[in-house]
């Protein structure tokens, strides 16, 4: 913090009852009374150099004060030193100024990067507005080739891509068709071999009834014949369940 003053400011004094009574109002201007003026100056610049030390001892601020009094002679105040105070406070003011300048031209740089971002911008909806056959009639003949010769290598892009999906999605079912084709296959032939492997067992003697009493029904192999129905052909103890061949 620094403090500089060329010349203390006088101020009058007021010798009225009031005045004598307890502090008041009183009229800054110049004292006229030399000798007023001078006890004033006394009094106040110990009041203000009273100020200056307290404020740097109790902030822990650097403060710098110089006063001139009317006659030129020099009274200070400093708790570091005053010209060391009087150079950092000139480094603070440069700073400041230069930090304004660099304010000012970020300003200056953004104004003129969104003025280019706008610009592409509307570059970018007009372009779009063309390329869906609107806002046509403000371009010219070349312009209109390059907008033609530009829709169709897209649409040109656009049918490879279709084409290398539709084609990748065809392999993938042909694939499939022929994984499902093996499954069958499979499935056939476990069919078969139960098949045999079921009628060799029932051609084995003396494993029919244990066969045909323990294997599950199937209605493609065997025929089941009520036993509770009379049958004059046959008698009561061939009465067993018929294997169709």
């Amino acid at each position: 913090m620094c403090i500089l003053i060329t010349d203390f400011p006088n101020r009058s004094s007021n010798n009225s009852p009031q005045r004598k009574m307890g502090r008041g109002k009183i009229e800054i201007k110049r004292i006229e009374n030399t000798t007023n003026r001078q006890v004033t100056f006394c009094k106040r610049r110990n009041g203000l150099l009273k100020k200056a030390y307290e404020l740097s001892v109790l902030c822990d601020a650097e403060v710098a004060l110089v006063v001139f009094s009317n006659r030129g002679r020099l009274y200070e105040y400093s708790n570091n030193s005053v010209k060391t105070t009087i150079e950092r406070y000139k480094k603070a003011c440069v700073d400041s100024s230069n930090s304004g300048s660099v304010s000012e031209a970020n300003a200056q740089f953004y104004q003129q990067e969104s003025l280019k971002l706008r610009q592409q911008i509307g570059n970018l909806q007009n372009l779009n507005r063309h390329l869906m056959g609107e806002a046509l009639g403000s371009m010219s003949i070349k312009e209109l080739k390059q907008l033609e010769t530009r829709i169709e290598k897209g649409i040109s892009r656009i049918r490879s891509k279709k084409n290398e999906l539709l084609f990748a999605e065809i392999e993938y079912m042909q694939k499939r068709e022929i994984d499902l084709q093996n499954d069958n296959m499979y499935l056939r032939a476990k069919i078969a071999e139960n098949e045999r492997a079921g009628q060799h067992m029932n051609l084995m003697p003396g494993n029919e009834y244990e066969v045909m009493s323990s294997a599950p029904f199937d209605s493609r192999n065997f025929l089941q014949v009520n036993l509770l129905e009379p049958n004059n052909h046959y008698s009561h103890t061939d009465q067993t369940a018929l294997q169709l061949g």
